[in-house]
C-alpha cells in the first residue's frame, strides 16, 4: 500500500502500574492511538501471570509496585521473550539488562507515544524519528 500506515511491531500492550490515574491515562491514550491494550494490572503477581497468558508485543511497567518490584516483571516478560519498557520515576541499575528501555517519570501522553515509536522503530531495525526526552534505549544484545 503506497500510503498506508505500515505494520507496527508493538501494537499488543500490557500495562503493569499501580497509580490508578497514571494507569487510566495511559490505557485511553494508547487505545485512542491504536493500541490493543491487552491488560492494565497493578501488582507484579496480576503482571506475571497475565505475561504468561497473553500474546504480548510490550510490556510498560513502573519499578515501584504494591506488591512488589517491577524487576520481578521484567525477569518474567524476559523469560517469555517480551520486551518491557520501564515507566518510573528512577530507573534501576538492571534496567539495561532486562528491558529495552526506560522513561522517566513524569512524562507526558506525547512523551509515551514517542516512546513508543522509538521502541517500535529499535525492534524494526529502523532509526527512531524522535526520541522524546526522559527516555534510554537499551539495544538488544
Amino acid at each position: 500500500m503506497l500510503f498506508g500506515k505500515r505494520n507496527r511491531a508493538v501494537n499488543r500492550i500490557m500495562i503493569v502500574e499501580d497509580e490508578p490515574l497514571v494507569a487510566f491515562d495511559n490505557e485511553h491514550s494508547l487505545r485512542d492511538h491504536g493500541f490493543v491494550v491487552v491488560a492494565t494490572v497493578d501488582s507484579v503477581a496480576d503482571a506475571v501471570r497475565g505475561i504468561a497468558e497473553h500474546d504480548l508485543d510490550l510490556v510498560l511497567a513502573d519499578v515501584n509496585l504494591s506488591d512488589g518490584n517491577g524487576i520481578d516483571v521484567a525477569l518474567a516478560a524476559r523469560e517469555k521473550g517480551v520486551p518491557l519498557l520501564f515507566v518510573t520515576g528512577l530507573c534501576p541499575v538492571e534496567a539495561q539488562m532486562l528491558a529495552i528501555g526506560c522513561l522517566a517519570k513524569p512524562y507526558s501522553q506525547r512523551d509515551l507515544l514517542d516512546a513508543l515509536a522509538a521502541v517500535d522503530a529499535l525492534l524494526s531495525d529502523k532509526p527512531a524519528k524522535r526520541i522524546p526526552r526522559g527516555l534510554s534505549l537499551y539495544p538488544p544484545k
